[in-house]
């Protein structure tokens, strides 16, 4: 069974990313906070939940949660400071948006969401100092798993698989010859063989190894 909170506030928000080992598209997090009397039958890790499970959550979720917000980082921003950077940013800029100021922040992983603040890019948002001083103002705690053992973060990863795959989705209109509708950018046999076939789109990540080393990719 998940666990309400990780700290002793109510103001706990959890997040979390997807589309990190992704060959195209945005890598996307989510933040939530969660009231006390929080509970959805079967959310878990959106790893653990069927497509058609998450997407069932998602407006419940949406609905019963305190706030949310979610943010997509672009592959251009993702070439230009690393995977990541872009994940800890994208989870940064989620907590930014929240309608209402954590008190503490758990989030999915092994690493301190703030190790890295106020990173410039050319492509992306950049934070002024005031959001710096606002983010390094709140307690946080990385937790490994932690999308499997706290509701807030499986809150978030649901969040952020479903808006991620919507934008593959979208972006799969464009190009439908990679099959983003399927595999949603990951290096799948199929997408590698697109790539091979018809080269790299504006979506891709050109920092990612696009294909094995034994195919060239031709540009």
């Amino acid at each position: 069974m998940l666990k309400s909170y990780f700290s002793n506030s109510s103001l706990e928000a959890g997040t979390d990313e997807a589309g990190r080992g992704c060959l195209a598209g945005p890598v996307t997090a989510a933040a939530v906070i969660l009231p006390d009397d929080f509970h959805i039958e079967k959310l878990n890790d959106s790893k653990q939940l069927s497509e058609k499970v998450r997407e069932k959550l998602k407006p419940t979720i949406e609905e019963k949660v305190l706030t949310f917000a979610f943010t997509h980082i672009l592959n251009e921003e993702i070439d230009e400071i690393n995977i990541l950077n872009a994940s800890m940013k994208a989870m940064q800029q989620s907590i930014l948006k929240l309608t209402t100021k954590p008190e503490f922040i758990i989030v999915d992983g092994n690493r301190p969401i703030f190790s890295k603040l106020g990173i410039k890019t050319k492509s992306g948002y950049n934070f002024s100092e005031e959001e710096i001083e606002h983010l390094k103002s709140i307690p946080n705690q990385s937790i490994i798993k932690g999308d499997s053992k706290y509701l807030s973060i499986a809150a978030a990863s649901v969040l952020a698989k479903t808006y991620r795959d919507e934008y593959m989705n979208k972006i799969h209109e464009e190009y439908p010859m990679y099959g983003w509708n399927k595999n949603k950018g990951y290096p799948t046999k199929d997408h590698r063989k697109a790539i091979a076939k018809y080269g790299p789109t504006k979506y891709h990540r050109m920092s990612f190894r696009l294909l094995p080393e034994q195919l060239k990719l031709e540009l």
